[in-house]
């Protein structure tokens, strides 16, 4: 995530990239393990899948593996439905709300309490009420989920419907052109934007897997000898992050665009702070 992406690139991508780190965040935040630990869950993984997909109720493993869409299957099911069995979706919910909380408070300090910050959370739940759920079933779950009141929560709850509704998109644009999740892992990390190593781990592929993807990438002319995109891949990658932009783009028109370049100038401000404070370790 970049808080400084290049004016070039589509308003949907820069306001993605602007407001980020803010929903980000809460993958990496300590106080997210210690909350989900305090209910139940195992720290790691089991936290992390079980809070994500919350909002949609106690899903099987299956939804999970689809909607999240590129984790190994089998790494699901190893935690899904256990979490369940161990604290209901409100309950994870809660949790994972208090530990937005104390992490913002931690990391942002005096520019929680900023006006800068109200008219941030009023900017990003007009447009995060645009959206519409059908065909994004994350986005939909978090849709139904009670807006907070303190505005550094609803700025948060409106940034992770925003998310999670381009993501929605992002999968379909991936799944019309037959790309499955562990492809489309190898593509990106073939464009080298984040190492491979980085996401066949942390996405839990094995080896084989993961070079059987990267035949099957080949034989179709994206993924050259040396592992990097072909002219073809890339076009492919540009033509699924330009769908993505279109799909994501009804928020922001009608947000206009003096509420855009609000939005994004304050996102911006908050994305450096976080990212200060090591909100998210490694970039």
């Amino acid at each position: 995530m970049s808080p400084t992406a290049p004016t070039d690139r589509p308003l949907a991508r820069r306001m993605w990239q602007a407001l980020e780190a803010y929903h980000g965040f809460i993958y990496f935040a300590p106080e997210a393990d210690t909350e989900y630990i305090g209910v139940g869950l195992d720290a790691g993984m089991m936290g992390y899948f079980a809070s994500r997909s919350a909002a949609m109720g106690a899903v099987n493993a299956e939804v999970v593996i689809a909607t999240f869409f590129n984790f190994e299957p089998d790494h699901v099911r190893s935690v899904i439905p256990e979490a369940w069995r161990r604290a209901d979706p409100s309950t994870v919910l809660a949790a994972r709300l208090r530990a937005v909380d104390a992490g913002l408070r931690r990391m942002l300090g005096d520019l929680i309490d900023g006006d800068q910050l109200v008219r941030a959370a009023e900017l990003a739940r007009r447009a995060a009420d645009v959206c519409r759920p059908e065909g994004r079933p994350l986005y939909a779950g978090h849709r139904d989920l009670p807006w907070p009141a303190a505005p550094h929560l609803a700025l948060w709850h409106a940034v992770t419907l925003l998310r999670e509704f381009r993501g929605d998109g992002h999968i379909a644009a991936l799944t019309a052109d037959g790309v499955s999740g562990i492809e489309a892992l190898v593509l990106h990390g073939a464009s080298g934007a984040v190492p491979s190593s980085v996401l066949q781990a942390t996405r839990r592929w094995s080896d084989d897997d993961w070079a059987a993807a990267v035949d099957g990438l080949r034989s179709r002319g994206w993924i050259d000898a040396d592992g990097g995109l072909t002219g073809a891949g890339r076009l492919h990658r540009d033509g699924v992050e330009g769908r993505t932009d279109v799909l994501a783009a009804a928020p922001w028109a009608a947000l206009g665009d003096e509420g855009c370049t609000e939005l994004m100038a304050t996102g911006k401000t908050l994305s450096r702070a976080l990212m200060a404070a090591g909100a998210l370790p490694g970039r």
